[in-house]
């Protein structure tokens, strides 16, 4: 029996033709924008390393931010299959990219360190082991060629 597949679609458009187009490196801005069907757009640029705008979203925050709400929601998933009450969760993840001599680069991990509160009465070892158990389902993770790390924490409300 096959997997089922699923299609995503968005639309990224550069917006940053300041009237040379790439006539030179620093002739042009890195900004874009990010659109799927239906959903608000989202303004992106590049690193400010690599002459981006530090106000909008680069696709290295975006990859780690994939990997984080990945990892939450099937976290919130399992929890709530499990019968364990979550009433609050966030995650200050980070990523690490080194860049090589050549200009190439690659992320080499990501460690995210979400801070899940759980309802009075709830099983706290239960709580810390879905970490592991959303970790394995994440789609996002399976996905990637370095390591992602989860340094969770629970708290009870």
């Amino acid at each position: 029996m096959a997997g089922k597949q699923h299609t995503y679609r968005v639309t990224v458009t550069w917006t940053g033709n300041t009237g040379q187009g790439t006539a030179h490196y620093r002739a042009y801005t890195r900004d874009h924008e990010i659109q799927a069907a239906g959903k608000p757009v989202i303004a992106g640029s590049s690193d400010p390393a690599f002459l981006g705008d530090a106000t909008r979203y680069n696709p290295e925050e975006m990859l780690v931010a994939s990997l984080s709400a990945c990892h939450k929601l099937w976290y919130l998933h399992l929890a709530a299959a499990a019968g364990l009450t979550v009433t609050g969760y966030r995650d200050a993840a980070e990523g690490t990219m080194v860049e090589t001599a050549d200009g190439n680069g690659h992320f080499t991990g990501v460690t995210l360190r979400p801070v899940v509160t759980i309802a009075a009465g709830g099983d706290p070892a239960l709580a810390q082991a879905l970490h592991d158990k959303a970790h394995h389902f994440c789609f996002i993770a399976n996905s990637v060629n370095f390591p992602v790390v989860t340094d969770g924490l629970v708290e009870t409300a």
